[in-house]
C-alpha cells in the first residue's frame, strides 16, 4: 500500500476557543480583534481584551452624563460588553446600553444575555474581527439588527476618525465630528472633544 507523506496530508483546521468568540450573527461567529495572535501564542487573552485608555474615558464620560442626567430610577445603564440576545445564531456586544427600567425588571436580570431591547446602545471603536468583513459592513450590519430588534437610538463612536454614526429606525443616519455636540435625549448632549480638551487630552489629529 502506497502511503501519502505526512507533509503532503491535508491538514485539519484548527479549532479556535470559544473564549475568542466576540459575538455571533446569523449563527456565524465573529471573532475578538487579533484573536490569532493569542492562537500563535504572541498575545494573551488579557493583551486583547482590555480597552484603551482613550476608549475608556470616552466610556466613562458617556456613563457619567446618563447616571448624572437620566438615574437609575427609570433606567438601567449597563456597560462592560453587556451581552444581547437578539434571536437563534444573533448575539451581539455592546459597550453601553441604556434600558427603560419598567421593561428591565428584576425578573430579568440573570446570568444569561439580555432578550430585552434597549432603548439605546452606544458603542466606541471595533472590538470584532475584520477578517471577513470591512469595518462599515460590519458596523452597518450590527446597527441594522440593533435597530430592528427594538433599539430607538445608535452611537457609534471611531476614536480614530473622532466622528459619531448617529442611528434611528425610520431616519437617515449621521456622522458628526466629535467636537459638536450631539444631542443623547432632549435636554442632553455630549460633546467628546470639548470633554477630552477639559481633561487635558490632546490628540495629534485634533481639529
Amino acid at each position: 500500500m502506497e502511503t501519502v507523506p505526512a507533509a503532503a496530508r491535508p491538514r485539519k483546521a484548527k479549532k479556535i476557543p470559544a473564549y475568542l468568540i466576540y459575538e455571533e450573527m446569523d449563527g456565524k461567529p465573529i471573532y475578538l480583534k487579533c484573536y490569532k495572535s493569542v492562537l500563535n501564542k504572541s498575545k494573551t487573552l488579557e493583551d486583547i481584551m482590555g480597552s484603551s485608555t482613550l476608549q475608556s474615558e470616552i466610556h466613562m464620560y458617556i456613563n457619567s452624563l446618563l447616571f448624572a442626567h437620566l438615574g437609575l430610577e427609570k433606567y438601567a445603564i449597563y456597560s462592560n460588553e453587556a451581552g444581547l440576545h437578539l434571536g437563534k445564531g444573533n448575539n451581539l456586544a455592546g459597550d453601553i446600553f441604556v434600558y427603560d427600567a419598567r421593561v428591565m425588571t428584576g425578573a430579568k436580570i440573570g446570568k444569561r444575555y439580555s432578550d430585552v431591547p434597549p432603548l439605546m446602545a452606544f458603542e466606541v471603536d471595533i472590538e470584532a474581527d475584520m477578517e471577513v468583513m470591512t469595518e462599515m459592513g460590519y458596523v452597518s450590519r450590527k446597527i441594522e439588527k440593533l435597530l430592528r430588534f427594538g433599539v430607538k437610538k445608535v452611537f457609534w463612536i471611531s476614536t480614530e476618525a473622532q466622528r459619531v454614526l448617529v442611528a434611528e429606525p425610520g431616519k437617515d443616519w449621521i456622522t458628526v465630528a466629535w467636537e459638536k455636540s450631539i444631542e443623547i435625549v432632549p435636554g442632553l448632549s455630549m460633546n467628546i472633544l470639548e470633554h477630552l480638551q477639559k481633561r487635558g487630552i490632546f490628540l495629534e489629529n485634533d481639529r
